[in-house]
């Protein structure tokens, strides 16, 4: 879908725009967005209104065709709830229920003339957003491996955003844009399936977004991860026939002085769960287990399209998690790359087996912060759902000003995230009688045992933990990639710069 921007102003009214279709709010209290009474002239609107042909509720529609006084062929009435300083919650309904509308039509093109501007605590920028991604979640396909692809969507291709023509709305029509395609490609990554998003294929987009966007790019194998004693990494890759890759992207866009924030992401193409096996049912949305990796290229797709003027380096640790005679078993003990020795209880506790060498190898960078992403823990979908990631951090005042930073980039884009607790007790129960770790804890807050593991390898940077296992996917027919943390991250680093 193409977007632009259409600004309206005395010699190019709303009545003179021509379009298949202009969608224009409408309130429950009768009252007319000043689009909708822009297009009034005849009362053809507050007729409708009147006679309960649509009650302005947020999310109801109606079309209304060949409306005196409009050069457009169609106008939709979109519901935006009780009053005119339309709440985040109802613009988002009236966007989704617009774009639903326009995909039924036989036009090729439309107009939002919805209220971008007055939204109640937001900007511009932000409902630029919202539509943009709101408009490209309706097109996104799933049918990359089917033999026969699904029919091509109708409705319309170009939608063009009534807001004021200034170098702001541009800018945050680019990023909206740049995001919405970071979005797509950790969708894409995740919805294929394991035998081809292998550890290899994601090295090798990562090669393919350095030669489109000028990142470097670093791909280690095996022999070099033996180099680097990277012991904890390599025992989750002994039962798979797939060689590990450890991928490290960099986006210098800052000054050769400036610390970069540093993205790792948990690449697990797939986790059975080792000797740890898990049941079978269920077991195919595994493939999922990699879109904390999924997320940080996504991330570097769109900080690649914008441009971003700051210092970014992502870490991608993939590989398979299998059983074969070669696997670890539970009560081995390997030792990680800065020393720590392991016992792994549950080789389906592997993510932070990988994690941690990274974070380690994430020190050479000297950074400003590093973000780790992760569908790391099942308990974190009991504690929070499938509406908030966890996030981690330690408790003092540079991690404080971190956690509030990735919060409020969530809060912004509604990629929301949770605050949870790691700290002394809960390391605590990962005290092993023969290692200087277990890689899981005793009982309970499994979770916060999860992050209070990857703390340990962290400690001389500021750090924080993303655990996106109830976020990066949905189950049942809605089955597929949601893309999420992508928007969190990128509206972080913009917020950086």
């Amino acid at each position: 879908m193409d977007f632009s921007i259409k600004a309206f102003d005395a010699k190019t009214t709303v009545t003179a725009a021509k379009s298949g279709c202009i969608a224009v709010g409408v309130y429950e209290n009768k009252k007319l967005s000043a689009a909708a009474k822009a297009l009034d002239g005849a009362g053809e609107i507050t007729a409708a209104l009147k006679s309960g042909d649509i009650t302005g509720k947020a999310g109801t529609t109606l079309l209304l065709r060949g409306l005196k006084g409009a050069a457009a062929d169609r106008v939709l009435l979109v519901g935006l709830g009780a009053d005119e300083a339309v709440g985040e919650k109802s613009f988002a309904s009236g966007v989704q229920a617009a774009i639903k509308a326009f995909s039924t039509l036989g036009a090729a093109d439309a107009i939002i003339a919805l209220p971008l501007t007055e939204v109640k605590d937001r900007d511009a920028s932000w409902a630029i957003r919202a539509v943009v991604q709101a408009a490209r979640e309706s097109v996104y396909r799933t049918d990359t491996q089917k033999s026969k692809k699904d029919p091509a969507p109708a409705g319309v291709k170009k939608l063009a955003l009534a807001v004021p023509n200034t170098a702001a709305s541009k800018l945050a029509l680019a990023q909206a844009v740049a995001i919405a395609n970071g979005m797509e490609l950790t969708k894409d990554l995740g919805n294929l399936s394991a035998n081809v998003c292998t550890p290899t294929y994601l090295a090798n987009t990562a090669k393919k977004l350095a030669k489109d966007y000028k990142f470097e790019v670093e791909v280690l194998d095996r022999k070099q991860l033996e180099a680097l004693q990277m012991g904890s990494f390599l025992s989750v890759t002994n039962g798979s026939e797939q060689p590990p890759k450890f991928i490290v992207l960099k986006h210098k866009g800052g000054k050769a002085k400036d610390a970069p924030v540093v993205l790792v992401g948990k690449g697990i193409t797939f986790d059975t769960g080792g000797i740890s096996i898990k049941a079978g049912p269920g077991m195919d949305e595994m493939k999922y287990d990699m879109c904390g990796a999924a997320s940080v290229l996504g991330t570097f797709r769109a900080i690649g399209e914008m441009g971003l003027d700051q210092n970014v380096i992502g870490i991608v640790a993939a590989c398979e998690n299998m059983p074969s005679g070669r696997a670890t078993k539970p009560g081995d003990i390997v030792t990680s790359m800065n020393g720590l020795t392991i016992e792994v209880l549950n080789t389906d506790a592997e993510g932070r087996l990988v994690l941690c060498d990274a974070l380690t190898y994430a020190e050479r960078f000297n950074p400003a912060v590093v973000i780790d992403i992760a569908t790391l823990t099942g308990a974190c979908i009991v504690a929070l759902g499938h509406h908030n990631s966890g996030l981690f951090t330690r408790d003092d005042e540079a991690h404080d000003r971190l956690a509030d930073a990735l919060l409020a980039a969530g809060k912004a884009t509604g990629d929301t995230a949770w605050r949870l607790p790691i700290g002394e007790q809960y390391n605590e129960q990962l005290k092993s009688n023969f290692a200087d770790l277990g890689n899981i804890g005793t009982p309970g807050g499994a979770s916060c045992t999860a992050a209070a593991f990857l703390e340990n390898f962290t400690r001389k940077y500021t750090w924080a933990h993303l655990d996106i296992a109830g976020t990066a996917w949905k189950s049942g027919g809605a089955k597929g990639a949601t893309g999420r943390p992508v928007p969190l991250l990128a509206n972080y680093l913009l917020n950086r710069a």
